[in-house]
């Protein structure tokens, strides 16, 4: 594993700074030059280019991927997570090379979206098609998945340990020593190809900082809570933004223009938001806005990447998080600073700090924020205040939203990998796929002796009554039987249809394991009837909870043996 790992993590290191690349190309083609300095840039473009060049990108995106993407949606890191969680981590390579084409000409024609997402996306691709053609296992594949990660976050921010624990913390989801090794390979080689192409630079240029006093703690506390509002308010506006461009009756593609002529809109005033917007992060932790102008840019950045999102355009939101907590904490520390000068550190150890815990509160990836922030600065006192704002940031998020933007995404697919692999598979089985054919239909006419001998031969004792269509009407079992079980006189006045329980519990064969899960559970069922649809209620088969108790514990345990590196 270890020479793939640093195959694959050569190769999604490569993969990373072709990307960056590739972005660099297409703006200098719209706007005559990279928007990495997205102000000065913006700001000598006539106004009309601002706007059309989003606009008329933002069309051609959408019939790209109205017409060659598979599923006619770009792709991010929840598609990687659903792919570990699901699929072995098998990744089309179609699906991800036309995704990472889409991101970078969505951030080349100026969408307010990161970077880093489609380069996570594109090494984990990259890895599972290795895996794929030297038909690795499953725990092999995920592993290989995970150096792929890794390295290219590590190339995208030079930054290996943090490369290395979001692979763990957010895709792979544990921390096993057989991945963490090769893992922790291709994390380094990754910073290493990155540093050769791009120098040994960090993503940010951060002032040194060192905390004044500990009694700043209980400020950066309630940074954290100024934090989390600001995460949910993001993440609230991009549900919004999908909701209702999911609800306008137009072709996708011309969501995608309307959304990149807002945004062009937008950047008339702040063209900060245009990109990656790293330039104006940079400016906020060396402290080179205004209090009003934090604020503003804040509320420009939350819009642009909500309407950027909801569009369907291609790309992050790491990058657009942490310009929003820069941003958040750059305000906050201003305000700390008036209040307290002799005891604040200055409003830029705050903006480090609103970075962190912004991001962290909305990927969902409090660890690996927290790294990422120490490799940039090397400071463990100002480490542990960022502990503190993503800690408190990070758990009223979850406990507000409930979820992070990647398992968000997944959940309005109706995927829920937050219970683990087990949980994933549990909502991706259908009901069909597990029901038994072993039941035995009677027609309701059916007289009260044939009942009586069917009972005898009946799966698990219970007749499922149909009608002349074929669609369930009731069911029967000994219990329903009763007193009628001996009683021979009833023999020719009593049929099926008079002893059988009506209209009981029935699930449909489209449903998932869980909700039949759920409904045995609410109901004290053990064996279900399944139909085609509610609609005919044509019987089709029958589930036991043991069947589907069965599949889930199948998946527990082959998850938990993953996580001690034995298969």
């Amino acid at each position: 594993m270890i020479i793939l790992a640093t195959v694959t993590g050569a190769a999604a290191a490569f993969g990373a700074v072709l990307f960056r690349e590739t972005v660099v190309l297409i703006q200098t083609g719209t706007f005559g030059a990279s928007l990495e300095n997205s102000t000065n840039v913006i700001q000598n473009l006539p106004g009309w280019q601002v706007v059309t060049v989003p606009t008329i990108g933002g069309l051609l995106i959408g019939l790209f991927v109205y017409y060659f993407m598979p599923g006619k949606r770009g792709r991010g890191v929840a598609d990687v997570m659903e792919s570990v969680a699901l699929r072995s981590g098998a990744i089309s390579l179609r699906a991800g090379l036309g995704a990472a084409a889409v991101s970078a000409a969505s951030i080349g024609v100026g969408a307010s979206v990161g970077r880093e997402g489609p380069v996570v996306h594109l090494g984990a691709t990259l890895s599972s098609f290795v895996a794929t053609k030297l038909r690795l296992s499953r725990s092999q594949a995920v592993t290989l998945l995970g150096c792929g990660v890794a390295s290219a976050v590590a190339a995208s921010f030079n930054a290996p340990i943090a490369g290395v624990f979001f692979a763990l913390e957010v895709v792979i989801g544990h921390y096993a020593l057989s991945a963490f090794a090769p893992i922790v390979i291709a994390g380094v080689i990754g910073t290493i190809i990155s540093r050769v192409y791009f120098g040994d630079f960090p993503a940010f240029i951060v002032p040194d900082q060192s905390l004044v006093s500990f009694w700043e703690f209980p400020a950066f506390a309630l940074l954290g809570v100024v934090c989390a509002l600001t995460a949910i308010i993001f993440l609230r506006s991009v549900a919004v933004a999908s909701d209702i461009a999911a609800k306008i009756p137009i072709v996708p593609y011309l969501k995608t223009m309307a959304g990149g002529f807002c945004v062009g809109v937008i950047a008339l005033a702040f063209p900060e938001v245009m990109g990656v917007g790293y330039e104006a992060t940079d400016k906020a932790l060396n402290g080179r806005y205004e209090l009003a102008i934090l604020i503003a840019l804040l509320a420009a950045k939350v819009a642009a990447t909500a309407i950027s999102v909801g569009a369907g355009f291609g790309g992050g939101v790491f990058a657009p998080s942490m310009f929003m907590g820069a941003m958040v904490g750059g305000a906050f520390g201003m305000i700390a600073t008036q209040i307290f000068p002799e005891l604040s550190s200055g409003h830029s150890a705050y903006t480090l700090v609103g970075l962190g815990a912004v991001s962290g509160a909305v990927l969902g990836a409090p660890i690996s924020t927290i790294l990422i922030v120490f490799e940039l600065t090397a400071d463990y006192a100002l480490t542990i205040a960022v502990m503190v704002a993503v800690v408190i940031a990070s758990v009223i998020t979850q406990q507000v939203r409930g979820n992070s933007f990647f398992t968000w995404q997944l959940e309005r697919r109706g995927i829920n990998v937050r219970g683990g692999r087990e949980t994933g598979l549990m909502a991706m089985t259908k009901v069909e796929n597990v029901m038994s054919l072993k039941y035995t239909p009677v027609i309701q006419e059916l007289s009260i002796n044939g009942v009586r001998e069917k009972l005898l031969t009946a799966p698990h004792g219970e007749l499922f009554v149909v009608d002349e269509n074929g669609a369930l009407t009731g069911t029967i079992t000994l219990e329903d039987l009763a007193d009628g079980a001996f009683d021979h006189s009833i023999d020719d006045v009593v049929n099926a249809r008079d002893v059988a329980r009506l209209h009981p519990p029935v699930l449909e064969a489209e449903a998932s394991l869980d909700h039949a899960l759920k409904m045995m559970q609410d109901t004290g069922e053990e064996h279900v009837a399944v139909v085609e649809n509610r609609d005919s209620m044509k019987l089709v088969g029958f589930i036991h909870e043991i069947d589907v108790m069965f599949v889930y514990n199948r998946a527990l345990l082959e998850a938990r043996r993953e996580e001690r590196g034995e298969l």
